[in-house]
């Protein structure tokens, strides 16, 4: 009996035990972040601190979901630097079916530990936007074209040489441009696997060897890994958002609305703050975008013009000029700096809405004050022209009438006037009124 008392407390502990070290031992996973929109520097922030954190957390793989059609070339980079540099195995899923790689998502792509594609994806399209001949783009001397061309060429074929990838076809999405599906970039070596989903990728991972930075081959066990979304912050949300050109362009327009209102209506406060805030947003989101200066300088003109139309009252030349010089700065804002002029450019039709409501604005506002001026002066002594009085004793030509309550000297410039008659005010001579009979 105690002997299986001894037994029985053994087993327990071993299974105490065992239950530890089980719980102790790291589950395996997988941490996704997706990535979805054009390469800019916040986006490159948010793979930064996934990548950060799933060295961190030792995890198996890091997949980053991408459907882009490029994007800025620094941030590009600098994520590419990221993956190159990462100490866990990162793959590139380009998805869902429909998505693509394209300009400076070819380069991520190829900079991967592990390149995918889903059924239905495109790839390729990396030539330098900033050379396209489509007249959106900057003029570039030949000499300097052929430079930025060799510089990209010699950039890609490297990132493909380090992965085992194709060289020659990564090299001629940049001189020609040119775009595969990815049944056609399986059969060309330029990515590893195509996967219809997630679930399926990460099957098709398991027991896949990579080779790191340092040269360490790693073997991925993803059976019964957990997957773990990496989701942006809402801080990160809200500024990948507002670094678009169309949301900075409307940020500028607002901020333009506001400053205006609080100069016409001194003491609202809410639209001075309200254009404040929008005003520092909307330079934020410029400082994250390809911007033309002469772009910014004419904006910045179309504002001071908006302004002096409501110091000056120019009855509508300055509004004229400050709309004209808003829409050809929205139209160049982006033009000409290296950015894709598809990606990087305010839509028409915003720059038309905004114009439009700008002249509306300032169209009834300038009415107002055209109105004020022909409109009689309602202060002061040119308040009694035309207004009625009452004799208050007989004009002949000379007597009292009143008016509002108080009692003037009066001259009739015609005729004469009984006590009680209605007369009206024509002049003001210091204390004395001139006045003529009311006709009936």
């Amino acid at each position: 009996m105690r002997l299986f008392r001894i037994l029985l407390l053994a087993l327990t502990l071993v299974l105490v035990i065992s239950a530890v070290v089980v719980a102790q031992t790291p589950h395996p996973s997988i941490y996704v972040i997706e990535v979805k929109g054009t390469i800019n520097p916040v986006l490159h922030d948010y793979i930064s601190r996934g990548i950060d954190q799933a060295e961190k957390d030792n995890v198996t793989a890091v997949i980053i979901q991408m459907d882009t059609p490029g994007g800025l070339d620094t941030a590009m980079r600098n994520i590419i630097q990221k993956i190159v540099n990462s100490r866990v195995p990162v793959v590139v899923y380009v998805s869902p079916s429909g998505a693509r790689a394209a300009s400076a998502g070819l380069y991520i792509t190829l900079s991967a530990h592990v390149a995918a594609m889903a059924p239905n994806t495109a790839i390729g399209a990396a030539t330098p936007v900033s050379l396209s001949s489509e007249g959106q783009a900057q003029e570039v001397p030949d000499e300097l074209k052929q430079k930025i061309i060799n510089d990209a060429a010699a950039y890609i074929r490297s990132l493909a040489e380090s992965r085992g990838r194709n060289p020659e076809w990564a090299e001629r999405a940049v001189r020609e441009g040119v775009s595969i599906t990815e049944q056609e970039a399986l059969t060309l070596n330029v990515i590893d696997l195509v996967s219809p989903d997630l679930n399926t990728l990460i099957t098709q991972l398991n027991g896949r060897t990579v080779t790191m930075l340092d040269g360490r081959n790693v073997t991925l066990q993803t059976t019964n890994v957990t997957i773990i979304p990496v989701k942006m912050r809402a801080i990160e949300s809200f500024l990948y958002t507002i670094a678009d050109p169309n949301i900075a362009f409307l940020l500028l327009s607002i901020a333009t609305l506001g400053i205006m209102v609080e100069i016409f209506n001194p003491g609202l406060i809410f639209p001075g703050i309200v254009g404040a805030i929008s005003g520092i947003l909307a330079f934020y989101a410029l400082g994250q975008l390809p911007v033309n200066i002469a772009g910014i300088l004419l904006i910045v003109l179309a504002i001071g013009l908006f302004v002096g139309e409501a110091l000056t009252a120019s009855f509508g030349l300055f509004t004229t000029g400050g709309i004209i010089s808003l829409v050809v700065g929205a139209l160049i804002l982006f033009q000409g700096q290296g950015g894709n002029p598809e990606l990087f450019r305010v839509d028409p039709w915003l720059i038309a809405f905004v114009a439009i409501l700008l002249a509306g604005i300032f169209a009834f506002v300038i009415s107002r004050v055209i109105r004020a001026h022909r409109r009689q002066a309602t202060t002061g002594r040119e308040e009694l022209i035309g207004k009625t009085a009452v004799a208050r004793t007989a004009l002949k030509p000379e007597g009292s009438v009143f008016f509002k309550g108080e009692r003037w000297l009066a001259v009739m410039e015609k005729g004469q006037a009984e006590p009680g008659e209605e007369v009206v005010i024509t002049r003001v001579d210091g204390l004395k009124l001139h006045v003529t009979k009311k006709e009936k």
